[in-house]
């Protein structure tokens, strides 16, 4: 059984930080690309970042700069460390396990709410 658990979501104030992790059973975690993505209130899910299984990196156009994705494969964890937050930041971030073809995996989201 696959299971992704989220955690270290939370309130913030703007301008501030907040680390995210994600622990993966069940998978051969160092073979799987891992994602973060994020869904707001009434908005569709978006790719927030993503890291492959050679640590190659990519983000979404509107945390570049602040967020930083890193996995540790010995710990089968991703984490997301969130800098300079904004109100914009605020959704339920969801962490993903995908491999081609056929295996993709959600986690059942963390709660990020920035507000002064």
């Amino acid at each position: 059984q696959v299971v992704l658990v989220e955690s270290g979501g939370g309130l913030v104030q703007p301008g501030g930080s907040l680390r995210l992790s994600c622990v993966a059973s069940g998978i051969s975690f160092s073979g799987y690309v891992m994602a973060w993505y994020r869904q707001a209130p009434g908005k569709q899910r978006e790719l927030v970042a993503y890291i492959s299984s050679g640590n190659d990196q990519n983000y979404g156009d509107s945390v570049k700069g602040r967020f930083t994705i890193s996995r540790d494969n010995a710990a089968n964890t991703v984490i997301l460390q969130m800098n300079s937050l904004e109100p914009e930041d605020t959704a339920v971030y969801f962490c993903n396990a995908k491999r081609r073809p056929l295996n993709n995996y959600w986690g059942q989201g963390t709660q990020v709410t920035v507000s002064s």
